[in-house]
This record gives C-alpha cells, structure tokens and sequence, in this order.
C-alpha cells in the first residue's frame, strides 16, 4: 500500500510543480490587471471568464472523464485504444466548432444575457475562441494523464502560460492594447499548448464509432450537470454582483462604485484563492487515474481513507496560513512603487478567510468523489452538485443585497458544505468506507476558531516582527494538534518525504 501511496505522492509532486509553476507566473497577471486596466474593466473580463468556466463544460460534456474511464478499463479487454482515441477527439473537434461559431453568431445577446452591455460582444467573440481552443486540448492532455506522462504535460501547459503572460505584459504595457490584450494573450497561450502536445496525435487516425462514442457519453453526459452545478457554486456570485441595484452598493460601499467594480474587486481579491486551488487540482489530476487504478486492490479502502485524512489535514493547515498572510501581502508597499493590489481593492479583503475554508470542503468532496465514478454510479452526481449549488445561489440572492461580497463569500461556504455532505451520503451508500470523521470535524474546528482568534487579534497586531511571530506560533500549534490526531498518516508522511532526500 505504501509503494502505492507513493505512486500518488510521486506524480502529485510532478504535476504540482508544474501546475504551481504554470499558476504562479499567470498570478503575476492580477497585480498587472489591477494596476493597468481600470476596476471596470477588471469587472468585464471577470465576468466573462467566469462564463468561460461554465461552457467549458459544455464544451467538453465529460468526455475527458469518461475518455480516462473507458481506455482505463480497454486495458484489460485488449480493445484498441488508437480507436478511442480519434472517436474523442473528431466528436470534440465537431462539436466545439459548431458551438464556437454559434457565440460568435450571437454575442450581443450574449453579452446582455450575462450582465454586460451588447457594446463588449467584441469580447464574447474572443471567449468562443478560447473556448474552441481550449476544447481541442482536453482529449491530448487526458491521454498523456492516462500514460503517466506527467513531464510532457508539464511541458505543455508551463509553456502555454509563459506565452500568456508574456504576451499580455507586451500588449498591456508598451502597446496599451488594455482589456483586448487579456483575452488575445489568452488565446495564444493555448494555441502554443496545442502546438506542443502535437506528438500525442501520432495515434490518431480517421476513425469514428458510433458504439464507442455512445460508451463514453453514458459515463461522461452526467458530469455536464455536476460540472455547470459544480462550477456555478464558485461562479455564480459573479453573475448575481454584477446585478446589484446601485443603491445597495451605494449603501454598503459609498459613492464611486458600479456593479462591474465591485465584481472586479471581487474576482481580483477571491483570486488569491489560488493557493488553495492549485492544491487541489494537483491532486485532483493524479488521484482520479489513481483510484481508478487501484480500486480493486485489496487494500484500496485503506488506502483511500489515509488519502482523505493526508489531503485534508494539508489543505486545512494550508487555508489557515493563507488567512494569516495574505491580507499582509496584499497591503504590504513594495518598494514604496505598488501593491499587488491597489487600496482600491481593500474592501474586498474581509472575503478571503470565507473563500479559503470553502476549498477545504472542495478537497474532502473531490476525494468522495472516487466512490461514485469507481461503482459507475456517476447519477448520483448531478444530485450532489446541483445541491451544491441550489444552496449557493439562494444564499447569493439573499445576502449579497444585505452584504455585499461579504455575502457572496458566506453563499460560496454554505453551498461547497452541502455538497460535501451530499456527497459523501450518496459515496458512502455505494462503496462504503470508515474515514475518520470526528478527527476531521475537530481538525476543522480547530482551524475555524484559531481563524477567529487572529482575527479578534489583527487590530492590535503590529505588522513587523512580533505580529509575524504570533501568527507562525499559532500555525506551529494548529500541525502539533494536527499531528496528533492523524499520527500514522502525519508519520507515513514524514517517512516518505525524509527518505527522498536522504534524511536519517
């Protein structure tokens, strides 16, 4: 079981380094954003990358997921995966182009439909290529998932946001392109990681079946539903602030603010909600080949309850130390020349701790997630994340009129909490295993009153050495308690990442 955990640890570290890598330079995108573009503006683009999230998933209807499924299980049937391969990827190639075209087609309304003028269709149109490109990535980068390759797709996907950034800091800075450039940026980034997974195509040939197609959609199709539902608990508070009455911002903010500056402000702050994500989608990419790899071994339940307890405890300590230090950062004056946000921006602030703890419950859901895709249970998810995300937007029409972003943040809480518990209902009743629950609610609790103890503290806290002091003091006893109560897996840990580096 050991060697098997460390299967994971291995190509975690693998993807994470790139991952991480590939975030933190497209991060260096949100200071430059906030500085060079107006909070407005800030708000469109937020607004229209919040929508390209959201058809992402349709442009896509689950085929990747279910496209790792069937060649997983072809594996053992000696079936043609080359086959597979190209059926994928000509029914996405098709379908994408038509939908692309489709935006195209009908961007002013669009545009409307989404909160913004019918006058900024121009960056709809933008989108649809994005989206276009970005669909013909997903079948390439499933396949070299599936096959370990966890080199090549760093490769890929480091180079693409290195063209990104780039060329965004070229056509924002000395060009002044302003709002155009994030999106052109963003359309050659992808089409330079299209251009490097070239070499994955050399399996593909003109082939289409029907049968296989039909195979992969009964498993993918759901996940269109759980995917939207999924996607709007974070998103849909984008598209419910951008629709406040100005008399509430007025109320809540005072004078000088429209709906698209406050939904600028947000997105720019809940970005750093970053260093959470990327976590999680480290492990997210390696741990579904993972489970599905491992579900049938004798000790996968084992296995799979350490996973939960490992991945839960870091991404806890990991959402405690963003709360202490990010609002540090974001105000620090570097250089006495910028801050990675401008004061602008600091009402926004008090949101973070709330959109830290709502990853927290991401985490636990993408591990209960494995029972349901390991059973074929996969209807069962279009209940959970529709739950999720019924609660989220009931929250978000109720407190963001009363709060603001404040109130988006609490909505966000209150509907990744539900999904989780739904989750977890509908995973246990059809693959059951014993995680260790109270452990979990105590290292949750412990987190949650430490975040309200910094918090009643921050007034009085100086922002030098003894403030700094405090807050790591606190972090060192929130792992001591969590050390505690996870002892084998804290200690399996300890072991593995001491012997790949020599430690006696």
């Amino acid at each position: 079981m050991f060697s098997k955990l460390k299967l994971l640890f291995k190509d975690t570290v693998i993807y994470g380094s790139s991952t991480i890598l590939a975030r933190s330079l497209n991060y260096l995108l949100v200071p430059l954003y906030a500085n060079k573009l107006s909070t407005f503006d800030n708000g469109v683009q937020t607004i229209i990358y919040a929508n390209i999230a959201l058809a992402n998933v349709l442009f896509s209807y689950g085929l990747e997921t279910s496209y790792l499924k069937v060649v997983s299980d072809s594996a053992h049937r000696d079936r043609d995966e080359t086959q597979l391969f190209s059926t994928a990827f000509i029914t996405l190639f098709v379908t994408s182009t038509l939908f692309a075209i489709s935006i195209a087609l009908f961007a002013p309304l669009i545009a409307e439909l989404i909160g913004l003028s019918a006058g900024d269709f121009i960056f709809v149109r933008y989108a649809a290529l994005i989206l276009w490109i970005d669909t013909l990535l997903v079948i390439p980068f499933a396949e070299l998932r599936l096959k370990r390759k966890a080199v090549q797709f760093a490769i890929a996907r480091v180079v693409g946001v290195i063209a990104v950034v780039v060329s965004a800091i070229i056509l924002i800075v000395p060009f002044h392109v302003g709002l155009p450039g994030v999106f052109i940026a963003e359309a050659f980034g992808s089409l330079i990681s299209l251009l490097l997974v070239i070499p994955v195509f050399r399996q593909f040939r003109i082939f289409f079946s029907t049968l296989q197609l039909r195979e992969m959609l009964r498993i993918g199709l759901p996940y269109v539903p759980t995917g939207i539902a999924g996607l709007l608990i974070h998103l849909i508070d984008r598209n419910i602030l951008i629709r406040i009455p100005p008399s509430e911002i007025q109320r809540i903010y005072g004078e000088g603010y429209q709906a698209s500056d406050i939904v600028g402000i947000y997105g720019r702050i809940a970005a750093f909600g970053v260093v959470l994500q990327l976590f999680i989608q480290v492990f997210r990419f390696a741990w579904q080949p993972f489970f599905l790899q491992h579900a049938k071994d004798p000790e996968a339940k084992r296995l799979f309850q350490h996973v939960l307890s490992i991945s839960t405890l870091f991404t806890m300590f990991l959402a405690l130390a963003a709360t202490f230090f990010v609002p540090d950062l974001v105000r620090y004056h570097y250089s006495d020349r910028f801050y990675l946000l401008p004061p602008r921006y600091w009402i926004g602030l008090s949101i973070l701790p709330w959109i830290f703890l709502s990853y927290v419950f991401d985490m636990i859901s993408t591990n209960l997630s494995a029972g349901l895709l390991i059973t074929g249970n996969t209807r069962y998810l279009p209940v959970v994340t529709f739950a999720g995300a019924a609660v989220t937007a009931l929250f978000c029409w109720w407190l963001i009129p009363l709060s603001g972003m404040d109130g988006a943040a609490y909505a966000i809480v209150a509907g990744t909490a539900v999904m989780c518990l739904v989750m977890a209902w509908y995973s246990l009743k059809v693959f059951p295993l014993r995680y260790e629950w109270l452990k979990l609610f105590l290292l949750l609790l412990a987190g949650i009153a430490l975040a309200l103890i910094q918090f009643r503290l921050a007034p009085g806290l100086s922002e030098g050495g003894p403030g700094i002091a405090l807050k790591i003091a606190m972090l060192a006893l929130y792992f001591a308690f969590a050390a505690s109560l996870f002892r084998q897996e804290v200690t399996l840990v300890v072991v593995k990442v001491g012997n790949k580096f020599g430690w006696k």
